[in-house]
Parts: structure tokens; sequence; C-alpha cells
């Protein structure tokens, strides 16, 4: 049943900041929302905005005939929405339903969950929303989506309300992939900018003098190390030209970070990984090679 101005009923399960954040953009959008929360009085506030609490998580999915999943993590879902499955694929709640699960989880959860759905007769696609929550919605809003092109289609419209959606194929692991990569890059640029932080406000020198100097480094680094696909083009072409930072010169400056570190009294343990990394290529013979031999490296350590 849609609502009276013909938009189709949602449901968002999981009201942590993110869900009540998307439940809030699709309720702003015309949405009949329903909402559910292990933890009872948190959809308070969309209650008063006009969402309608679910008592259940049967009566939850059943309200709508999409569903978004914003939880800790894959294992939640099976936790929530496992009692409410039938015995087979035409009975329980989930049966004709679709699930977009935008929990935090690995690509092989990802695909697991697929598989689960389907046997329940529902739908499934699985997403990452690549924003804090306070901006979900707003400019600059992406979300990674991946598995059911058909299902995706026919949901792209309200899904879009959450931010920009970027399909990325069939495979349901796709969009964890993509999320947790970039993950990888943001917490290991928070973690060294707190790292460095550490190292200049142990010398009596205060944040403020060096965080914003910090800041504008990690926007020009695009300007010095050149454009997404030219990287990728070397990457994918194994060229690691040595005529600027060789792995060795860089190795050198991380030795030096570890000993400033150390001398400081500061944690080294991440400045210590980063280190491994170059002493890996100089030991492979790869020290007069471009520091993005380390690429060469990484993949190896994974073979």
């Amino acid at each position: 049943m849609s609502g009276a101005n013909g938009l189709s009923p949602v449901t968002v399960v999981g009201l942590g900041p993110m869900g009540q954040a998307m439940a809030t953009a699709l309720l702003r959008s015309g949405h009949p929302v329903t909402v559910w929360n292990r933890t009872a009085g948190r959809g308070a506030d969309l209650i008063a905005r006009g969402a309608t609490l679910a008592p259940t998580p049967a009566a939850a999915v059943t309200a709508s005939e999409l569903t978004i999943l914003s939880l800790t993590d894959y294992q939640a879902m099976y936790e929530i929405l496992g009692p409410v499955t039938g015995s087979s694929r035409r009975s329980g709640a989930l049966a004709g339903k679709v699930l977009v699960n935008l929990s935090s989880d690995t690509p092989a959860a990802s695909r697991e969950a697929a598989e689960w759905a389907a046997g329940h007769g529902a739908g499934f696609v699985t997403g990452g929303v690549m924003v804090p929550a306070p901006a979900v919605g707003g400019p600059g809003a992406y979300v990674f989506y991946s598995g059911s092109g058909t299902v995706f289609a026919a949901h792209e419209p309200t899904l879009r309300l959450i931010g920009e959606p970027r399909y990325l194929g069939e495979d349901p692991g796709l969009a964890q992939l993509f999320y947790q990569a970039n993950l990888d890059v943001f917490l290991t640029a928070l973690s060294s900018l707190l790292h460095a932080t550490a190292l200049i406000t142990a010398a009596g020198v205060p944040a403020a003098d060096f965080l914003p100097g910090a800041l504008n480094l990690l926007t020009d680094i695009p300007a010095m190390i050149g454009d997404g696909r030219d990287l990728a083009r070397l990457l994918e072409d194994g060229e690691h030209p040595g005529d600027l930072s060789t792995a060795q010169m860089m190795g050198a400056t991380a030795d030096h970070i570890v000993r400033t570190s150390e001398k400081a009294g500061v944690d080294t343990r991440l400045p210590k990984a980063v280190k491994a990394h170059y002493d890996l290529a100089i030991a492979a013979g790869r020290g007069t090679e471009n520091w993005t031999v380390l690429y060469e490296i990484l993949k190896a350590a994974a073979a």
C-alpha cells in the first residue's frame, strides 16, 4: 500500500545514528516509514515525525516490500530476521520481500547473506554508505550497492534519497569490498593524523599549530601522486620508475619517523608497520624503484 502521495512504504530496521538518518531522509521525502529497533525508545523522534513503530520484526518486514537494514553486522540480521523466516521460499515474513542490507561486514558475509535471503524467497541487495550519518540524504552523499540488478533497479529511486547510488554489479560482495577498501584508506589516514599530532604535542607544540597544515597535506596528495587513473595504469602495468621517490628513500624517511616516535615516547606500531613495507621492498632488491613498488610486495603477501 502506498501513502497518500503515491510513494511506497519503506521499513528501516536498526536505529543507530545511521539508521535514524536514513529513516529521516525517507520521511522527509514523503515515504511512509515503519521502524524497528532492538533497543526500545530509540525511535521516539522518528515516531514524532510520522514514522510507525512496528511491535515486532515480523510486523516490520510485513509493513513494506522494501526493508533497509542498518545494523552492527550481518549476524545481527540473522538474529533479528531468522525467527520470522518460514520453512520454505513461499512461507515466512521474508517471502516476496526485498532486503537492502547497509550494515558493515565482509564481502564473504554479503555473499552468504544473499544466498540466505534467496533461500527464504527474498530479494537481496547489499550496500555501504560512504558518508557519516549527518550527511545522509544531503549533497555529496553516496552509497555503493551490489547484488541483483533487477532488484536494485526497481528500488533505485527510493535508495537515491539516502545518497547517490553507485551500483557495482551482480556480485553481492562487491559493495562491501569497495566499502572496506575505502575505509582502509580512511581509517589509516585518521590514525596517521592522530599519531602525527601526538608527535607534535609531545614536543610541547599546540595541536592547532599543526593540524590545519596536515589536513591541507591530505587534500594535496592527488597533486603529488597524480590522477587516480594514471596511478591505476602504472600499478596495472607494473611500471615503477625510480626517477623520483624511490622505496629506498621513502624507507629511510619511514625509519626516521620510527626513531622520532621512540624518542618522543609516542606509540611506534603504526610507523613500524609502514616501515616494514619498505623494508620488504628493499629486501626484495626493489629499493631503487618508485614507492609504488610496495603494491607488488603487498599483493605477493596475499598470494
